[in-house]
């Protein structure tokens, strides 16, 4: 099985706009995002998904750079943008991030993907019921992309790629990864000045060249509970926003 990692990336962004390209450390958001994406076991190739507008020719630039391929597309159509990058890596398998996500955790991504494998799934993601938001980790069958791709036909359902599939719990097998600790309160994904600065504290306690993990994530966000008041405000866009 091809499992292919896509990460859908570009500049343009209403409320933190560049927001991929600000650097954290030794390198870019982007940089970050790619690098933990590839530490992930099962993982076979990893390709950013960016738009064919001038602008994002910077983020094609930095993909090559850290090591994966790229695929330029539509810059609201993301469904086809994806389906088309899936096509063209021949992937069996697709595993969904967005490049707004520079704390994911590997080791965890690399369970959601197990669960997929060993259960005979469409599509499984991470329940964020019980997670962070900005760990976010979504796989789904090539077959099932097809689907979505040849179907959808709403704006939010191109825009935002698997919806249609999770509103048909009829038609796909769909798996979630679930924990027993609520840690759904924390958010670690980067849309807002807000989030920015979170993400900026944590990066310069805890990143040494390394990748760290969830569990240093929130061992240093129990020391500093002030530090979750930052972004504790910020509304997570809903679908059609």
């Amino acid at each position: 099985m091809n499992v292919t990692a896509i990460i859908q990336a570009r500049m343009g962004s209403t409320r933190l706009p560049g927001k991929v390209m600000k650097t954290l450390g030794d390198r870019s958001v982007l940089g970050h995002v790619i690098t933990r994406v590839k530490a992930i076991p099962l993982v076979d190739q990893v390709v950013v998904a960016t738009t064919d507008l001038p602008e994002d020719a910077v983020i094609a630039e930095e993909a090559v750079r850290c090591g994966a391929c790229v695929y330029r597309g539509s810059e609201r159509h993301v469904l086809s943008r994806y389906y088309e990058a899936a096509s063209e890596a021949k992937a069996d398998a697709v595993v969904r991030f967005t490049s707004d996500c520079p704390l994911l955790d590997p080791g965890i991504s690399a369970g959601v993907i197990r669960k997929f494998r060993e259960g005979g799934f469409d599509y499984v993601r991470l329940g964020l019921e019980t997670h962070p938001r900005g760990l976010d980790t979504e796989v789904f069958t090539f077959a099932a992309l097809k689907q979505v791709y040849e179907e959808a036909d709403k704006d939010y359902e191109c825009e935002h790629v698997t919806p249609f599939i999770l509103e048909r719990p009829d038609r796909f097998r769909i798996g979630i990864v679930q924990q027993d600790a609520n840690d759904s309160g924390y958010r670690l994904t980067l849309d807002t000045p807000e989030d920015w600065q979170l993400i900026a504290l944590i990066y310069g306690e805890l990143y040494k060249g390394e990748i760290f993990s969830w569990s240093d994530v929130k061992r240093v966000l129990q020391a500093h509970p002030e530090w979750v008041r930052i972004n504790a405000g910020v509304k997570q866009k809903m679908l059609g926003e």
